[in-house]
């Protein structure tokens, strides 16, 4: 069958197909409307160790893509991604803590900001025997209302010193990442 549209003959539910059905789009198709792709979509991750300071919040600076679909992921200055769609998307991020040989980790928050303000939050909290290190992850469905919102991510970590070797920890040795964002478009 050829045709530019199909309706349906009563009401406004179409279905194609029934449970347990798999209904394909030919090679070169595309789909529009609910749903559609899932782009814009990035990943990136920071390549290497990034000090940050006792008791304050700092932007991570995932520095290293490794995709961007549409250019909407900064790597170089503002480490931000703008989707420039509007629409829902997932946001992912996750960062190991280090706080140093001779302090305990106390308290690690990893936020999301949106345009420039606090958004979403994780949070770890451990005032006895607490250890050295720890991993925050944090995912999110967020509306994208206008073209020009921004995301970005911002760590803290309080230890029980004011140690100069508080870090989030990049690559390991073995190639692993310890800190990483991505999103993707879920629903338009």
């Amino acid at each position: 069958i050829e045709t530019n549209t199909i309706a349906p003959s009563t009401g406004t539910t179409l279905t194609l197909g029934e449970n347990g059905d798999t209904v394909t789009l030919g090679t070169g198709a595309t789909q529009s409307g609910f749903g559609g792709t899932n782009t814009p979509a990035f990943e990136a991750y920071l390549s290497a160790n990034q000090s940050i300071s006792n008791d304050t919040f700092a932007k991570v600076n995932f520095n290293t893509e490794t995709y961007d679909t549409d250019n909407t992921y900064d790597n170089s200055s503002n480490y931000r991604f703008t989707p420039a769609v509007v629409g829902k998307y997932l946001i992912n991020t996750g960062v190991r803590f280090d706080s140093g040989t001779s302090a305990n980790l106390e308290i690690a928050r990893l936020a999301l900001y949106k345009n420039g303000s606090h958004f979403y939050e994780a949070q770890f909290h451990n005032q006895n025997n607490a250890p050295r290190r720890q991993y925050l992850v944090l995912n999110v469905s967020v509306d994208v209302t206008s073209t020009s919102d921004y995301f970005e991510i911002y760590a803290y970590l309080q230890a029980s010193s004011t140690t100069s070797g508080l870090i989030i920890s990049g690559k390991g040795s073995g190639g692993d990442s310890y800190a990483y964002f991505n999103a993707f478009k879920i629903l338009t």
